[in-house]
C-alpha cells in the first residue's frame, strides 16, 4: 500500500508537470482526488484494513492527498493568472475617465429661504430659537393675551390633541404660531432679549392653492430699555434689503393682535414696480408682508418681564409665503407633495 501512494503521488506531479491547460490540469485533478479518484478510493477502503495497518497507511494517505492538493491549486491558479493576464492585455482602462455619479439632491425651498432668513438675522444680532410644536393653552393662548373667548381658540381653527384641561396649563394643542417660544425664552433668558423663531404651525382649515393646515413661520421679538417702533422699522428695512438685495421701503398701518399694543400690519415696497403699481401689489405700490407691534404689558407679564423698565416689540411673518412670493409659486400644495419635478428646480 505504501509503494502505491508512493508511485500514485509520482504519476500524478508526473502528469500534472505536462498539463497544459486549466481544463487538463481538471482533469488531471479528478482523476486523483476526485469522487472515484485513486487517492480517494485508498481513502474509502481504509475501513477494511487492521489496525496497525490503518495506522501507518492513515497518516502517509493524507499526507499524499494533501501534496497533491496544494500542487494542484498553484497550478490552478498559474494557468488562472495567465489566462487574466491575457484578457486584460486585450482591453484598454482610461483611469482618467470619471465614474458615475449618484445625482445630487436638492435642497428645499422652505430650507434654503429659513437658512437665508436666519443668517441674515444672526448677523443683526438675533438669536435663532426653538420650541415645542405640540404646546399647552397657556403658552399658545393665554400668556400671549388670547383669551377663552377669542375665535383662535374655537375647535374651527385650532388642532386641540387632548380633551382634558390641566388645571394650570389647559389642554394640549398644535401650535398656531410661533410666538409661545417667545414667552419660554423670557422666562428663561429675562431681558434684554433679541431673538427670531422659525418654525411650523399648525391651523384646522381647509387646504386650498393659498392655505394649508401646516406651514412655516418667522416671529421675531426684542426687549430691552428705551425702544420704538423706530426700531423696529429700521430692523425691519434693513432685513428685507438684504434679504432682496436692493433697496427696500416699510410702511406700517394701524392692524389689531391681541399680544402687541399698539398692532401693526408692516407692508414693504414692491420689488417689481419699484411702487408705481402692478398687477402683483393690486396697483398699491406695496406688498402686505406681516404683523407687528409692541409687545403688550400682559404678554411682557406672563414672561416675567417688568413692563415698566422694559419695553419690547414683535413681528411674524409666513415664511412659505415668502417662498412663494420670491419663486412666484401660485400653489402652496406644490411645496409639500414630494413632486421631484418641482423640487428640482430649486
Amino acid at each position: 500500500m505504501q509503494e502505491t501512494l508512493k508511485r500514485l503521488e509520482q504519476d500524478a506531479m508526473s502528469a500534472l508537470e505536462k498539463a497544459d491547460s486549466l481544463e487538463r490540469t481538471r482533469e488531471i485533478e479528478g482523476e486523483y482526488l476526485g469522487r472515484s479518484g485513486h487517492i480517494t478510493m485508498i481513502l474509502r477502503g481504509m475501513k477494511d484494513l487492521s489496525d496497525e495497518e490503518k495506522r501507518v497507511i492513515g497518516p502517509l494517505c493524507n499526507t499524499t492527498r494533501k501534496t497533491l492538493e496544494d500542487s494542484f491549486a498553484k497550478k490552478i491558479k498559474e494557468f488562472e493568472d495567465e489566462q487574466l493576464a491575457k484578457e486584460l492585455s486585450k482591453e484598454f482602462f482610461d483611469t482618467t475617465i470619471p465614474s458615475s455619479t449618484r445625482p445630487l439632491g436638492h435642497i428645499h425651498p422652505l430650507s434654503q429661504l429659513q437658512e437665508e432668513v436666519e443668517r441674515i438675522f444672526s448677523q443683526m444680532g438675533f438669536t435663532v430659537a426653538d420650541g415645542p410644536e405640540i404646546e399647552s393653552e397657556h403658552y399658545n393662548f393665554e400668556s400671549l393675551n388670547i383669551p377663552k373667548d377669542h375665535p383662535a381658540r374655537d375647535m374651527q381653527d385650532t388642532f386641540f390633541i387632548q380633551e382634558k384641561d390641566d388645571a394650570d396649563h389647559g389642554r394640549m394643542v398644535l401650535r398656531t404660531q410661533t410666538s409661545p417660544v417667545q414667552i419660554r425664552a423670557m422666562e428663561k433668558y429675562g431681558a434684554p432679549l433679541r431673538l427670531i423663531v422659525p418654525g411650523r404651525v399648525f391651523r384646522f382649515e381647509a387646504t386650498d392653492a393659498s392655505h394649508d393646515s401646516m406651514f412655516y413661520q418667522v416671529e421675531g421679538l426684542l426687549i430691552d430699555k428705551d425702544i420704538s417702533l423706530a426700531h423696529l422699522k429700521g430692523v425691519l428695512a434693513e432685513f428685507l434689503t438684504r434679504l432682496f438685495g436692493k433697496p427696500v421701503k416699510v410702511r406700517f398701518r394701524p392692524g389689531y393682535f391681541p399680544f402687541v399694543e399698539p398692532g401693526l400690519e408692516v407692508d414693504f415696497s414692491c420689488l417689481l414696480c419699484e411702487g408705481k403699481g402692478c398687477r402683483v401689489c393690486k396697483h398699491s405700490g406695496w406688498i402686505e408682508f406681516m404683523g407687528a407691534g409692541m409687545v403688550h404689558e400682559n404678554v411682557l407679564k406672563a414672561g416675567g418681564i417688568d413692563s415698566k423698565e422694559y419695553q419690547g416689540w414683535a413681528f411674524g411673518f409666513g415664511l412659505t409665503r415668502l417662498v412663494m412670493m420670491r419663486y412666484g409659486i401660485d400653489d402652496i400644495r406644490l411645496l409639500t407633495n414630494g413632486d421631484l419635478r418641482f423640487n428640482k428646480q430649486f
